[in-house]
C-alpha cells in the first residue's frame, strides 16, 4: 500500500481558532481592531515589555525598520546571500545597496568575521537572518554593531520561540522582525510583527504602516510621512492570538522531532552518505525547518524527485539571492559567495510540523537514506 503523503510544513488550526474567526467575521470589524490591539499586547508582553506592531507581512516588517532607522539612498546594509530573496529586497527598496557576506558552512548563517570585514563609511545597518531558527552569535553581533555605530534588524522571520543564552529572541537586541507565514512554526495565515525599542520607534512605524497618517480628535489628519498599507487584519490576529497560545508547547514538540531526526540518522550518517547535518542545537533553536546539505555526488532536483516517488515532500531554504537575476545585473557574480552558493545548491528542507510523529520522522530519514543510497 502506498504510504500517504508527508508534506514538509503543514499549518495546524484548531477548532476554537476556527470559530474565533467565524465571531470575528459575523462581529463586522475584520480589518485592523481590537484583534489586532490584543494580539499586540500578547507580542510585547512575551519580548518583555518591548513595543510590538502587526503588519500584514515580514516582508514589510523589515522595511519599516530600515525606514525607522532612516536608511536610504546612498547607505549600505549587510546580509546574507542564503536567504528568501525579501531580505534583500527591502534595503533595494528603501534606496540603499545591499552588501553580501558570506556563511559560516556549520551553522549556515551569516559569518561574523566576513560581516566585519564588509564594514565601509558607507555601512549603516546589518540584516542577520536566523536561518531555520537558530541565533547568530548575539554577543559578537551587538559587539560589531555598537564598535560601528551601526542598526541591527534581526530578520527573525523563522525564529519566534528561539532564544540566545536563556533571553527570547526579541527580548533584546534592537529591531526585531517575526514572520507568521503559512509555513511558520505559528502563523496567522500571512503577517508578521516588529519589536521596536521606544514608543517613538513605534508610531514612527505606525505611520508608516498605514500611508503615513496620524489622526486627532474626531476630524484631524495629516500626513508627513509617506507611508504604505501594511496593517494586519482582525481576521489574521484572530489566527495568531489561537496559535500564540500554543506557541510553547509547539515549540517542545519541534524539539522533541530534531532530536529524533538525529537519533534516527544515527552518528554515523555524515561519514556513511556524505550529507552535512544541521548544528543540535537544542537550548537556543525553535527547529523551525531541519535542513541537511547534500553531497555533490546527486543534485538536489533529482533528490526531491526521488523523495516525492516516495510520497515525501521536501522544500528547499534558499537560493543564494546573488546569483538571482535582478542582483547579477547590480553587479554580483558567481563565484563571489562560495559557501553559500554550495550550501544554496544543495540544501534541502525535510519534513517539520507540529503534527509530525516520530514514525513520520522515522519515515523520512529511511527515505533519505535509500535515496542516497543508489
Amino acid at each position: 500500500m502506498t504510504e500517504p503523503f508527508l508534506p514538509f510544513s503543514k499549518p495546524t488550526i484548531d477548532e476554537a481558532t476556527i470559530a474565533a474567526v467565524s465571531d470575528v467575521l459575523r462581529s463586522g470589524w475584520i480589518t485592523s481592531g481590537p484583534k489586532v490591539q490584543a494580539f499586540e499586547a500578547q507580542l510585547s508582553e512575551y519580548f518583555g515589555g518591548r513595543p510590538v506592531r502587526t503588519f500584514n507581512s515580514g516582508t514589510c516588517t523589515m522595511e519599516i525598520a530600515l525606514r525607522v532607522a532612516g536608511i536610504g539612498p546612498g547607505d549600505e546594509v549587510i546580509t546574507t546571500p542564503i536567504s528568501w530573496v525579501a531580505t534583500a529586497n527591502v534595503i533595494i527598496e528603501v534606496g540603499a545597496t545591499p552588501v553580501f557576506a558570506d556563511i559560516d558552512p556549520v551553522t549556515r548563517n551569516i559569518d561574523l568575521d566576513k560581516v566585519e570585514a564588509a564594514i565601509t563609511a558607507r555601512t549603516k545597518a546589518i540584516i542577520p537572518v536566523y536561518l531555520a531558527g537558530l541565533p547568530v552569535d548575539m554577543d559578537r553581533l551587538y559587539a560589531i554593531a555598537r564598535k560601528h555605530g551601526l542598526r541591527v534588524i534581526e530578520d527573525a522571520a523563522q525564529a519566534l520561540g528561539s532564544s540566545w543564552n536563556g533571553q527570547r529572541i526579541g527580548a533584546i537586541g534592537d529591531f526585531v522582525s517575526f514572520s507568521f507565514q503559512a509555513n511558520k512554526n505559528i502563523t496567522t495565515s500571512e503577517g508578521g510583527c516588529l519589536v521596536l525599542n521606544d514608543a517613538d520607534e513605534a508610531r514612527l512605524a505606525e505611520k508608516y504602516r498605514l500611508q503615513g497618517v496620524t489622526r486627532s480628535g474626531f476630524d484631524g489628519i495629516d500626513v508627513d510621512v509617506l507611508g504604505g498599507k501594511f496593517n494586519m487584519t482582525d481576521i489574521a490576529a484572530t489566527i495568531g492570538l489561537g496559535q500564540f497560545a500554543h506557541l510553547e508547547a509547539i515549540t517542545a514538540k519541534r524539539r522533541n522531532l530534531a532530536k529524533h531526526y538525529f537519533a534516527t540518522f544515527g552518528t554515523e550518517f555524515e561519514a556513511q552518505y556524505g550529507a552535512q547535518l544541521p548544528v543540535p542545537d537544542f537550548a537556543n533553536s525553535n527547529w523551525h525547518m531541519f535542513q541537511i546539505v547534500l553531497p555533490e555526488r546527486i543534485t538536489r532536483a533529482e533528490f526531491m524527485e526521488k523523495m516525492l516517488q516516495r510520497n515525501i515532500g521536501i522544500g528547499y531554504h534558499y537560493p543564494p539571492i546573488h546569483l538571482f537575476k535582478l542582483y547579477l545585473e547590480r553587479g554580483f557574480k558567481k563565484g563571489m559567495f562560495p559557501i553559500s552558493e554550495h550550501v544554496g545548491r544543495q540544501i534541502v528542507t525535510l519534513p517539520m510540523f507540529s503534527v509530525m510523529t516520530e514514525q513520520d520522522v522515522e519515515r523520512a530519514v529511511a527515505a533519505v537514506k535509500a535515496v542516497l543510497q543508489q
